[in-house]
């Protein structure tokens, strides 16, 4: 069955949107906060570990129900349905989009079972120690070497789980430049270090280029027979694995119901599992799952990637902003953005709808942002006082991982000062210098959390992936194609020959 496909412009709650915007336009947030003094209590969700204030946001009662109205009036429950039961919603791949079943311990498919308890066997035997290199000493450092989704996620998520890891050092190659992979490398020892090569098709040129070049290295002081020693791969292709000489017992799979950016809650996640432990990965899976239920299951009003997911729509559609940033006040998360921006603007960077019509209006939004409280000494001169509309998703944790508490209330009060600024402005204060005036006026969500758990951190990925997928309902597209990566891969290979 197929997604619903209406231009959301003709619908009658987007008309509706359009008349209410001319007459909230120019209103100011503060006086919505004095005209209703239960403003926060409103517009705030409290999930599990979670609270997600969006009462600092240009928007009314109306406002949220003229949304819902547009999420009803375009099939999103129906789609959401869709969705979960594996009908093939990616209709340009002819796939099913079902990252979501990676996560379900409930009713796991058999092949996803199979795969968590390779991962936990292997995972286990590297920690432990009784994996052993072709010298018969442990693996102490591990390689992860892919692009895209085969890096961004698994490295996210191993840097932001970092006060759950243990000895083994991880790395990360991903760029096809040669310097990368040379310092990498000089800084590995071949006897103790095992390589995850992850790649669907096993063909991706940036990774098979890097993947060979350290199976070069690897061999100046080794056999074609250590390989299977020393190599994984996560991929489809069995007999591209094997030809490399990579044994078939280290091969884990990928499935083409799972795109890439959907993708390090699977064997695609190994190195993570072998930096956390089977434990932490499964909490992380369970974290995720749980945010599944939330938004499958919750009233619109209440659901979080739901509630989110329509306040892009409004500032990006209606008041034209275009961006939004992210600013994450915690060190661990500095790979968050990065990774939100694959898994954002290759999914809803489309022009053409479901209907195969040339889109008219805007689609995805250019995210971006950094960890605070760096941010605000780079670009948050610019949110505050720039002529730019930037609405912004703050999150923070209640508590330090290390009880450092004189600093983490130092941190919070950055974390609650900031979004309270971009409201507030210099509201009817009295300024003499105009360049010390600011409009507040600037919209943005507070997300804080208890602390930064496996568990927890499952959740908040899962809150923007079901984001993603609202916002993509909503705009009539299809989110789990990237047709647009695949011209510039043909020109390299065109390229290379002239070169």
């Amino acid at each position: 069955m197929n997604l619903p496909s209406i231009n959301p412009t003709t619908t009658e709650a987007w008309n509706k949107l359009q008349t209410h915007f001319s007459e909230i336009n120019e209103v100011h947030m503060m006086d919505l906060f004095k005209e209703d003094k239960k403003r926060v209590d409103k517009m705030n969700l409290s999930w599990k570990e979670f609270q997600v204030d969006f009462s600092k946001n240009r928007i009314t009662d109306k406002t949220i129900s003229l949304l819902l109205e547009l999420a009803e009036e375009l099939g999103l429950k129906e789609a959401i349905e869709l969705q979960f039961e594996g009908s093939k919603i990616n209709q340009t791949e002819d796939r099913a989009v079902l990252h979501t079943a990676l996560r379900d311990f409930h009713s796991m498919k058999p092949e996803v079972k199979k795969s968590l308890q390779k991962m936990k066997k292997t995972s286990n035997a590297v920690i432990k120690g009784t994996w052993k290199g072709f010298t018969g000493k442990p693996i102490t450092d591990i390689v992860n070497i892919g692009i895209g989704g085969s890096e961004l996620g698994p490295k996210m998520v191993t840097n932001a789980l970092k006060y759950y890891s243990n000895d083994l050092k991880i790395h990360y190659i991903s760029n096809v430049d040669g310097d990368h992979v040379s310092e990498t490398l000089k800084k590995l020892n071949r006897e103790t270090t095992l390589f995850i090569i992850v790649s669907k098709s096993f063909t991706t040129q940036e990774t098979m280029t890097n993947a060979n070049a350290i199976k070069n290295w690897f061999l100046q002081e080794s056999t074609q027979l250590d390989i299977e020693k020393h190599f994984i791969a996560v991929s489809s292709n069995e007999s591209a694995v094997i030809d490399f000489g990579i044994s078939e017992q280290n091969v884990f799979p990928m499935w083409d119901w799972v795109g890439g950016r959907f993708s390090l809650w699977s064997a695609v996640g190994l190195s993570t599992c072998c930096a956390i432990g089977y434990k932490n990965f499964e909490e992380l899976l369970r974290g995720a799952h749980e945010m599944d239920l939330h938004f499958r299951n919750e009233d619109f009003s209440e659901n979080i990637p739901v509630v989110l997911a329509l306040l892009s729509v409004w500032y990006n559609n209606f008041f034209l902003s275009e961006t939004e940033a992210i600013i994450p006040y915690t060190q661990y998360l500095e790979d968050f953005v990065p990774f939100l921006q694959q898994a954002i603007m290759e999914s809803n960077g489309k022009s053409v709808d479901r209907n195969g019509n040339t889109i008219n209006y805007q689609t995805g939004t250019i995210v971006w942002g950094n960890v605070g409280a760096n941010a605000q000494h780079a670009f948050f001169q610019l949110l505050h006082q720039g002529t730019k509309l930037v609405p912004v998703d703050f999150i923070g944790f209640s508590e330090s991982l290390y009880h450092n508490k004189k600093q983490h209330e130092i941190l919070k009060a950055n974390f609650f000062s900031q979004s309270e600024a971009l409201l507030q402005g210099t509201y009817k204060q009295s300024i003499s210098n105009a360049y010390r005036a600011f409009s507040g006026n600037k919209p943005s969500n507070t997300i804080l959390i208890n602390n930064l758990t496996p568990k927890n951190l499952g959740s908040l990925i899962a809150i923007y992936e079901h984001k993603i997928f609202v916002q993509g309902i909503i705009w009539n597209i299809f989110s789990f194609d990237q047709w647009g990566v695949e011209l510039g891969k043909k020109l390299t290979n065109k390229l290379l020959g002239s070169l």
